[in-house]
């Protein structure tokens, strides 16, 4: 196996219709301008899916520059995800379902990771991005709440 160290993980994201173009251009708007070494691929009604499947390879064969392609798509059993999965075996790719923008921040923040780890980072950053705020904000209200019950005791 050569050694990798130092090479970035290429990025694809797979998702219906322009949803990653549109998550790759608010990566873009808040970290700036990216590298040569990630893409969005949309699945949509204009392109059959032997098509699609060609357009992914293409992406994952340019895109590896030695550390490996994360493929992230929009949702598990969705054709986007169902897609990216045929590529499992035949190149070296991961696949991560859910994509976000707080998983996106993330990872392309820490490209150099090997790709498993990066996948991985993807995954819990992606949840940790979800949050029910007004759940959050009511505890966050009865904690501050029980601080000053107990400072004024």
């Amino acid at each position: 196996m050569a050694d990798n160290q130092g090479a970035r993980v290429g990025i694809v994201i797979v998702s219906h219709v322009d949803l990653g173009a549109a998550l790759l251009g608010a990566v873009e708007f808040i970290l700036g301008q990216q590298q040569y070494d990630c893409c969005a691929v949309s699945i949509n009604t204009a392109h059959d899916v032997s098509e699609t499947v060609s357009r992914l390879n293409d992406a994952a064969d340019r895109l590896d520059f030695g550390a490996g392609v994360l493929i992230l798509t929009d949702m598990f059993g969705g054709n986007p995800t169902n897609i990216a999965l045929s590529l499992l075996g035949k190149h070296h790719v991961e696949v991560v379902t859910g994509v976000n923008l707080p998983m996106l921040l993330k990872v392309f923040g820490q490209r150099t990771l090997p790709l498993d780890a990066l996948a991985e980072l993807a995954r819990k950053a992606g949840s940790d991005g979800i949050v029910v705020t007004g759940k959050m904000l009511n505890a966050r209200k009865k904690k501050d709440a029980s601080r000053e019950g107990q400072a004024a005791s």
